[in-house]
């Protein structure tokens, strides 16, 4: 029970990562609130781990300060929202630029700030927010996701050197793929009647040969979240089968 008596907010805890985190999370002591834009997916998960769902856009300040408000204490807080999108440079309109910035990094920042007073509050606290390997390596077709998950890791810096001092560690966990229902749809979406042949090369990108599961994506999370890491802040994990390292 590494996190008995924490309480947790989890964005975008209703699918994917988000999930597996918020049922490890439960898991192991820690009350569980998740914070999803996806009703019955959030209320479903929140009665099956004994958790409170709030259903908001994270990205809309006025909406995640009215959810975030009715939580009095925050000790974790796990930045998990996300979209994906192909395209490079000349092929990504402005609105999807600004779509893409608005989920990926403006949620994040949304909820940080609404979280940092309460965790000052309560003497400490810890943030973890979700990068991905295209935040520090070149990933063909991912111009504007790339530059929403380096504005991720960037922002993790920063907020991990400015707080320390009021002891509160912020890290990032950079996936390669994942296997989500998030990929499921992605593939289905950008591979009409590829679906299995695109799976299969996307799986086959990483050097162990397969994605990863959420469920490690979330034992790294709970590592980064517990006592066990008091003495880690301002860091990236990657968690990407060998990609970053030992691609090509």
């Amino acid at each position: 029970m590494k996190l008995q008596g924490k309480t947790a907010v989890i964005t975008g805890g209703a699918s994917g990562i988000g999930e597996a985190i918020a049922r490890r999370f439960a898991r192991e002591g820690a009350g569980v609130h998740i914070a999803d834009i996806h009703a019955a997916n959030a209320h479903r998960i929140a009665s099956e781990v004994q958790g409170i769902a709030h259903v908001c856009d994270v990205s809309d300040e006025n909406a995640a300060a009215a959810v975030f408000s009715l939580i009095p204490k925050i000790d974790i807080l796990v930045n998990s929202v996300g979209m994906a999108h192909v395209g490079k440079l000349d092929t990504t309109a402005p609105e999807v630029f600004e779509q893409v910035f608005r989920v990926n990094v403006k949620s994040y920042y949304v909820a940080m700030r609404a979280s940092i007073e309460k965790m000052k509050h309560n003497g400490g606290g810890v943030i973890v927010n979700l990068a991905s390997i295209a935040a520090s390596c070149g990933l063909a077709d991912r111009f504007a996701y790339s530059m929403s998950k380096g504005a991720v890791l960037a922002m993790t810096y920063s907020v991990a050197r400015d707080y320390i001092q009021h002891n509160i560690r912020c890290n990032a966990i950079s996936p390669a793929r994942v296997h989500t229902p998030f990929v499921d749809g992605f593939v289905k979406k950008n591979y009409p009647g590829q679906e299995a042949a695109a799976f299969e090369r996307l799986a086959g990108a990483q050097p162990i040969g397969r994605m990863a599961r959420p469920e490690e994506v979330a034992a790294l999370a709970l590592f980064l979240c517990s006592d066990e890491a008091s003495f880690i802040t301002g860091t990236d994990y990657p968690i990407d089968g060998g990609f970053f390292n030992l691609h090509g």
